[in-house]
């Protein structure tokens, strides 16, 4: 039967009379539209002959490719495209299967005209909103092949060109498609993902190769409409930009496997553009997984070569600055200790030398100055991150990162020996680094909350250490702290400049929040500022720093009695310097007297007291004239110009604590405080600050001191406390705990086993006792004082005082008034 038809024509179907009429004779006369139109009205009047139509439709475009009659086969495209565009009813699913089988002909097909054609009708198709769902429609053939498209290597540019926009386009209408529809098939399944992503990674990773061609002008508008890695950004930023909570890991591992695979992480330019694509993308509150995504691929790296760890770092960095904006949640701890976990890491790396702490033949080598450079891209992200970060946040890091920093202390061991001592000075050196970095610019009006007792106790117990770098950060960290007006490079040379107003200082009055910080740590301040410049190892570094640090005190948080407390440290540095009992080098002793200058100086002009002012001008521009050695014009500079001899300095070259206390006492300072010559009481905190490790101390020397006057401290004989006291002092704590708790169980066994007579007669004569003395306590506090005129002698010769009423008491003639 359908021989016969297919013989008169009359006799086939009208759906089939209807499509074979769009059809021309010569297939560059194109589209019949009238009978396009006849068989547009058809479907939609029967829309029940759209399967068949569309089943139609693709077995002549099936023939057609396969006679090679493209002319046809674009026809035949272009009226699926119209009949899909029109038709929205309840059977267009049956119709939608056979045009993609079709788009799925032309895409196997290995015409470049015909994949290009087959993408711009699937294109269409993707830009439909159907009215009913699909439950068994699969795109994985289209993921594949337009995948494989977006990495063409056609020896034709051009032709690539086309190829590789056509992936995306199609890749892009898939995703469109799908990734809305819970009944589509999951795009976000990884074994889409692991196609989709790095096909569009691919192209925008060959953007320089498309520009270093670099068009003339005239080509130019043309070129960037046929940017592949353009079209590839558009569609990823629109595929991270649908993504739910929940997917977000499926989108992202595949761009940290592609960046791996192509060693991308090394240049690290394209790793950055890529993640910062990719947090402008996202919702803002999906920031943070893309952050620990990134922390534990960190950590998966963790014996991966240091250019590639510093790589990710830095786009940790970037990544964690972008997403700071929005919101971090709960891992901004977890971020710097994944950071910190892995500058300890490399530190370890660097000493043994290899990333399984022992060399052998099949060893990687490292190399110290990539682990050097790892160290400082994580410092770096500590910093640029934490500057992001609120307040709260900001201190809640510091105390964190200072937790970390291992000190040589009673509760801190450290590691002991040659390795264990290098390990801990890296380890101190890097952590103080990165808290420099995260102090730097930060605000906070009340000093008790961005210094706590905590972080102030183990910060400057770091800073009488033996080294000298280390004592340099810690002076930096709080200079970093105290400055919130930003004076801090206004004090970056020491000089004596006769008039300060040219630095241009921000002063705001001491608030009374610093006022309680000052009462309650000035002391300790002063005793670390005041041990600190009695290193030996001190730099011109370290000098600027203590300047700095005493200028921004006298600023911030300075009254009356912090003036006076200053100058009293300052004059007591003095007497180091001339006393020298610490046998300082003759730089040192120069240096100390070129810092009290310069303070006193700089203190005399704030304080604005002409007579202050005068006597410290007299001194200067006597040394000046005398010795300029004990000034910083002399001796802060590159080729400091010294004395041989500082033996017996004159006391016109010296600042006179006496002098000063006499002219500020007349202006209302608290002359009686100036004085007293400062003293600093040692802790055991500042010699165990010494210590290069905690085995190195036998038994600890407790010296009980007395506070009673800061002029003499008299000294109780030390105790030494050895393993034989320590254990008699527990055991005899063991025995009275003992003794006591037995006590307690007699009187509660008493209590509740005795006679009600014994327990009340007990009761009784304990009344009894407590009456006796409370009589004694009143005829004491209530018997009237003894006669004036003497006492009288009672019977059996004894003495008695005789009780006068006070009324009839004779006083004196003197106590009359």
């Amino acid at each position: 039967m359908y021989g016969v038809c297919g013989c008169c024509g009359a006799l086939r179907p009208r759906y089939k009379r209807l499509v074979d009429n769009i059809f021309p004779e010569d297939p560059e006369d194109g589209l019949v539209k009238t009978n396009m139109e006849k068989l547009t009205f058809y479907a939609l009047s029967a829309p029940e002959k759209l399967d068949r139509i569309g089943a139609y439709l693709s077995e002549r475009l099936i023939r057609d490719v396969g006679r090679h009659r493209y002319g046809y086969v674009c026809i035949a495209m272009e009226a699926l495209d119209q009949l899909l565009m029109a038709c929205h009813c309840q059977s267009i699913n049956l119709f939608v299967e056979s045009f993609l089988k079709m788009v799925a002909k032309l895409l196997e097909s290995e015409k470049p005209n015909l994949q290009i054609l087959g993408t711009n009708s699937f294109v269409k198709f993707a830009n439909i909103e159907e009215d009913t769902p699909s439950y068994h429609r699969s795109y994985d053939f289209f993921v594949s092949r337009f995948s494989e498209m977006c990495h063409s290597s056609h020896e034709d540019l051009e032709i690539k060109t086309k190829i590789r926009m056509s992936g995306i386009k199609g890749l892009q209408g898939v995703v469109r498609k799908t990734v809305n529809d819970e009944l589509q098939a999951n795009i976000w399944d990884p074994q889409h993902m692991d196609k989709i992503v790095p096909s569009l990674l691919f192209n925008l990773q060959h953007v320089e190769e498309a520009e270093s061609r670099s068009p003339s002008p005239l080509q130019a508008p043309e070129k960037e409409k046929e940017n592949p890695a353009e079209l590839a950004e558009r569609c990823l930023r629109e595929l991270l930009g649908r993504a739910a909570f929940g997917n977000i890991k499926n989108a992202i591992k595949p761009v940290l496997i592609h960046l791996d695979n192509h060693s991308l992480w090394e240049p690290k330019v394209f790793a950055i553009r890529c993640f910062k694509i990719i947090m402008y993308s996202i919702q803002p509150q999906h920031s943070h997984l893309v952050i620990q995504q990134l922390l534990s691929h960190l950590d998966a790296n963790s014996r991966s070569a240091a250019t590639v760890r510093a790589g990710i770092v830095e786009v940790l960095s970037e990544a964690a600055v972008i997403a700071a904006t929005g919101s971090v949640g709960p891992t901004v701890l977890e971020m710097f200790n994944t950071l910190l976990r892995q500058l300890r890491l490399s530190i370890d790396y660097a000493l043994t030398g290899s990333y399984d702490g022992a060399i052998s033949l099949g060893t990687k080598i490292i190399k110290e100055h990539e682990e050097r450079m790892f160290q400082e891209a994580v410092i770096k992200t500590i910093g640029s991150f934490a500057s992001t970060l609120p307040t709260y946040q900001r201190s809640e890091v510091i105390l964190f990162i200072m937790s970390k920093v291992p000190l040589p202390s009673l509760h801190h061991p450290m590691e002991t020996g040659r390795t264990g001592e290098n390990r801990n000075r890296l380890t101190q050196i890097m952590l103080l680094k990165s808290l420099l970095q995260v102090s730097t610019g930060f605000q906070s009006n009340n000093m008790m909350s961005a210094l706590p007792s905590n972080f102030l106790d183990r910060l400057l117990s770091t800073a009488l250490m033996e080294d000298a770098e280390i004592r340099l950060f810690v002076l930096e960290i709080l200079i970093s702290f105290i400055d919130r007006h930003g004076n801090r490079h206004k004090f970056s040379t020491i000089s004596t400049l006769s008039d300060i107003s040219i630095l241009k200082l921000k002063v705001d009055k001491c608030s009374r929040q610093d006022t309680i910080f000052m009462k309650k740590h000035s002391q300790q301040l002063y005793r670390h500022i005041y041990l600190s410049c009695k290193e030996e190892t001190n730099l011109q570094k370290h000098y600027e720093a203590l300047y700095g640090l005493l200028a921004l005190i006298s600023i911030e948080l300075a009254n009356e009695e912090v003036v006076v407390d200053l100058i009293r440290l300052v004059l007591a540095v003095q007497d180091v310097a001339q006393v020298n009992e610490e046998n300082l080098p003759v730089y040192n002793r120069c240096a100390l007297y070129a810092l009290g200058a310069a303070y006193l100086n700089l203190i005399s002009q704030l304080t604005t007291v002409p007579a202050f002012c005068q006597h410290i001008h007299e001194v200067i521009e006597t040394r000046k004239k005398e010795a300029p050695y004990m000034l910083p014009e002399d001796v802060f500079v590159e080729r400091p110009r010294l004395t041989h001899n500082l033996d017996g300095v004159v006391i016109e070259l010296l600042f006179r604590q006496s002098k000063i206390s006499e002219v500020l006492g007349g202006s209302g300072y608290n002359a009686d405080r100036l004085c007293v010559p400062y003293i600093p009481q040692l802790t055991d905190e500042d010699r165990l600050s010494k210590r290069k490790s905690i085995g190195e101390t036998i038994s600890l020397q407790v010296e009980v001191e007395s506070r009673n006057s800061p002029e003499k401290e008299e000294r109780v004989p030390a105790e030494e406390i050895t393993y034989e006291t320590l254990k008699k002092a527990i055991v005899d704590s063991v025995a009275v705990e003992e003794q006591e708790r037995e006590r307690r169980r007699q009187v509660v066994e008493k209590f509740q086993k005795a006679p009600f007579e014994e327990i009340a007669a007990h009761c009784g004569a304990r009344a009894s006792l407590l009456q006796s003395k409370l009589n004694q306590i009143f005829e004491i506090t209530i018997r009237p004082p003894p006669s004036p005129s003497g006492t009288i002698t009672a019977a059996y010769g004894q003495p008695q005082n005789h009780s006068i009423p006070v009324y009839e008491m004779k006083f004196p003639d003197l106590c009359v008034y």
